[in-house]
Order: structure tokens, then sequence, then C-alpha cells
């Protein structure tokens, strides 16, 4: 278990970023980067603790934003 600010847990960190995209409607890029920021920690030493729901987002964010390639999806 790896701790982030104090007794705060991994889950504890993603729950905030997936409230603070709720509560600002900001993206969830902009969310991680603002959280670590706030809590002075660095955004490559948290990204391998992010959840696979909140990657999936960013990628899927980082795709539109043309930030990354697109990855063909087949229809459902």
């Amino acid at each position: 278990m790896v701790l982030f600010f104090d007794n705060e847990t991994q889950n504890d960190f993603c729950r905030q970023i997936e409230k603070y995209v709720e509560e600002w409607k900001v993206s969830y890029m902009d969310a991680v980067i603002t959280l670590c920021e706030a809590k002075d920690l660095p955004v490559e030493s948290v990204a391998k603790f992010l959840s696979k729901p909140i990657i999936e987002k960013i990628q899927e964010e980082g795709q539109t934003l043309n930030f990354l390639p697109k990855s063909s999806k087949l229809p459902i």
C-alpha cells in the first residue's frame, strides 16, 4: 500500500480524482495534475497508481486531443 498524503491510499486518491472531475467539470488529465500539485506530488510518481478506468479515460482524452494515436475500435 502506497501512502500519497497522510493516510491516503490509492483508492482514496482515485475517488478524489473522480469527485474533482464531476464537481469542477474538468478533464481527468487536469484533475490528476491539479491534485498532484495540491499535494506536492510529482505526476510521474502517481501515474502507476491510477485505477484502470481513470487510465482509460485519460487515454481517451489524449486521443481526442490528438496527444495519442487513435486506437481502432470494433463497432458493437
